[in-house]
């Protein structure tokens, strides 16, 4: 059998198919066809032309005969929706397509998507923000006084690192990035990460301190929880939803643990990870920031936050870092006035 990956979506309403066809697509999985019941063809039905038939029909007593034909005939197993999909921009739709894809994986497993960490420049083109006066004379701090969440997924390393080398010295900032990758990557990344800046990174196991200057990145195989002492803390589960790390998880647990102190930016990746919790981190009165779709290998993700209308600040990797720098300036300034 090839990779998972090939959808099939029946809808008798075609604004429902659409968005079907839209969700299913921004998981990274390949809709062959979308078509209404009358208008589907025979062969879609043969065996092994597809993985997944997706099927929403608002009214099942008109497609009766359609549906025994489709449940006697079908090559492919059936996943039911059960319910009408809410408009892209209603507040209800990341959690609609966040079950959609739960059962997308359930089916048929996640997409066959890799992400390749060796293709990153080992000395990718600096420009390096000259760091401020008012970073030189900060004092240590017993926990970090600023927590900022970076999620991503395809094509996330690149950016983040981009990110990542265009940072001064001494920034008060500490980050937790929730990466969906394998977790037998996770110490490469690590090391990919942090070349050619001064940004330590390490894994945040159960146990690991947040620091200003390091970047800690969510484990895999367990969900991790922050404590007010700038702790990480396993919660002894696994994390929700079909990807590890979860980056809904990962904003929500950093603003339970830091409040106001929190932030999150979103990179590249598919999917809507980091829609659900976002809204809520921005109306707590923290930044909600995302990558520019013109930028990303991949912009499903950041667009997904933006459609919520909680992000603040949209830019390029260097943009984000540089917009960064100067609202952690301008913040230094206020205290000390």
């Amino acid at each position: 059998m090839t990779a998972p990956g090939r959808v099939g979506v029946i809808a008798d309403d075609t604004l429902q198919g659409h968005l079907l066809s839209s969700a299913v697509k921004s998981q990274g999985y390949q809709v062959v066809v979308s078509t209404e019941p009358d208008a589907l063809e025979a062969r879609w039905l043969s065996e092994g032309a597809l993985d997944l038939w997706v099927v929403d029909l608002s009214s099942e007593d008109r497609w009766q005969v359609f549906l025994d034909t489709l449940l006697e005939r079908a090559g492919a197993p059936i996943l039911f929706c059960d319910g009408q999909a809410p408009a892209r921009t209603d507040a209800r739709y990341p959690k609609w397509e966040r079950r959609l894809v739960t059962k997308l994986v359930s089916f048929i497993g996640k997409p066959p998507v890799e992400e390749r960490l060796d293709v990153i420049p080992a000395k990718p083109p600096r420009q390096q923000i000259p760091a401020p006066r008012e970073f030189q004379a900060i004092a240590p701090a017993d926990r970090p006084q600023r927590v900022w969440v970076l999620g991503a997924s395809l094509g996330g390393p690149a950016a983040v690192k981009v990110f990542l080398d265009c940072l001064p010295d001494n920034l008060p900032v500490a980050f937790v990035l929730a990466q969906h990758i394998d977790g037998s990557f996770l110490d490469t990344l690590c090391g990919v990460l942090g070349r050619d800046n001064k940004i330590f990174c390490k894994v945040g196991r159960d146990g690991e301190a947040l620091r200003h200057g390091e970047l800690a990145i969510a484990p895999v195989e367990y969900a991790v929880q922050f404590r007010h002492d700038g702790r990480i803390q396993s919660t002894g589960q696994p994390w929700e939803g079909p990807y590890a790390p979860s980056i809904d998880q990962v904003i929500q647990h950093v603003g339970e643990g830091f409040g106001q102190a929190s932030g999150a930016i979103l990179f590249s990746g598919m999917g809507n990870d980091g829609a659900i919790a976002a809204p809520r981190l921005s109306a707590m009165g923290c930044p909600v920031w995302a990558q520019s779709a013109d930028t990303c290998a991949v912009s499903s993700q950041p667009d997904s936050v933006r459609e919520t209308g909680c992000v603040s600040f949209s830019g390029s990797p260097e943009q984000l870092a540089l917009q960064l720098v100067e609202r952690v300036r301008k913040e230094l300034n206020v205290q000390a006035g």
